[in-house]
This record gives structure tokens, sequence and C-alpha cells, in this order.
């Protein structure tokens, strides 16, 4: 089995948000579909090693807040690359909140669902959900949607490794066929890919704010 065959899927780029024990917590998600319009229903695919998870399955209420092209990609590695069980991902974050739950400004649109039906695989739980509010953010906020091939072509992100559609990256080249390719700097923590050699002095990762030395050179 070829699994450079599920690439061909299309996806989003979301945060789910929710709350536990009084406090917002969130996840990036891009298994998100809508199953059916009346009632408006939706399906989420998550981990559940996410601490998110818990939150969803405890209090059965969390908002999808869908991610634009101009959403600062910063929101990307702080919701997808960290937990919310030792970290407050809300810092600095615009957000209101919607009966209870958590909504980020700096997103096109958000679905605010409660979970009715839940089935479980052996890594992920799949919420499916009925809609009971949703709203749309004005386009100069956040721009067109964001499809997963954008963040990975333009943002040049990777998957976490909790992610439904995680596939590890391919090999690196050998060492004979480094003189004719070119070289870039892979964040350790979360795959963001810098183009060049060498990393400009001080630099800090756009998505996730690593610095430098969290950066690992390959060779194309």
């Amino acid at each position: 089995m070829d699994p450079k065959a599920f690439r061909a899927l299309s996806y989003g780029v979301y945060v789910i948000t929710s709350h536990v024990e009084g406090r917002p917590v969130g996840c990036v998600a891009n298994s998100v579909m809508q199953i059916t319009s009346s009632p408006a229903t939706v399906a989420v695919s998550m981990n559940r090693d996410n601490f998110t998870h818990s939150a969803l399955a405890s209090t059965g209420v969390f908002a999808v807040n869908v991610l634009g092209e101009q959403s600062n990609p910063s929101l990307i590695g702080r919701f997808g690359f960290s937990s919310s069980r030792d970290t407050d991902k809300f810092t600095g974050v615009s957000y209101e909140e919607k009966q209870g739950v958590p909504v980020l400004h700096d997103s096109c649109a958000f679905l605010l669902c409660r979970v009715i039906d839940r089935m479980e695989t052996s890594t992920h739980t799949v919420f499916l959900s009925e809609v009971i509010d949703a709203g749309v953010f004005p386009p100069a906020i956040a721009g067109d949607p964001m499809t997963y091939a954008y963040y990975h072509k333009v943002i040049k992100g990777t998957s976490p490794k909790n992610a439904p559609t995680y596939l590890p990256e391919e090999g690196e080249k050998k060492p004979e066929e480094e003189a004719a390719s070119s070289v870039r700097w892979v964040c350790n923590v979360c795959g963001y890919v810098y183009e060049g050699d060498p990393l400009p002095d001080g630099f800090v990762c756009p998505l996730c704010s690593a610095p430098a030395e969290k950066f690992t050179r390959q060779v194309r």
C-alpha cells in the first residue's frame, strides 16, 4: 500500500476549542467534516492522547475554529505542537466565549457544537456533533479558508504525530546527492521548513517560536 495516496485527500486546518476545569483548552485538527445539513451535524476525529480530547469527552461542547490563509501561523504552532495539559495556549490570543466555549477571532468562521455520539478507533475518537451556533468573520481578518495543501506548500508545516493524517516524512538524500541538492532547516518541534542556508542570526520559528538550535539542517 502506498501511503502517499492519502495525501490526495482534501482537508482544512482547524483549531478545536473547549474548556475543562474552568479554563480554555484547544488543539489543531484537520479531520473535520459536515455529515448532514438539517439538522446540521459534523464529525471531528481526535487522538485520545490529546488533552483537549478529555474536554470534549467530559463537557460535550466545543467549537470548530476555521483558520484562514491570513490567520497568524503562530496559532498552528501554539495549538498544534504543545499540550493544554501544561500550557496556557490562550495567553496573548484574542478570543471570546460563546456559551462558555472559547472562539478565536483570528479565523474565518466558527461552529459551536454539542456531542451527540462517538465512535472509538484504535487511537482516535470520532465525535459526532450537532451544530448549535455558527458565525462568519469578515474576510479581511483571515482571508480564504486554509486548506491542508496550503499549510504544507505555503506555510511549509507538517502534521503533529497525533494527527489522524500524520505520515512520516520521506528520508533524507544520500551523501553523494548532497552536492546537487538545496539546503533547508527543519524545526524539530513543529516541522516548519526554512529554505536556505545558513539560518539568519537570531532566527525564531514563525510557527512555534522555537529558537535556531531546535532546527536541523537537511540537504535535498
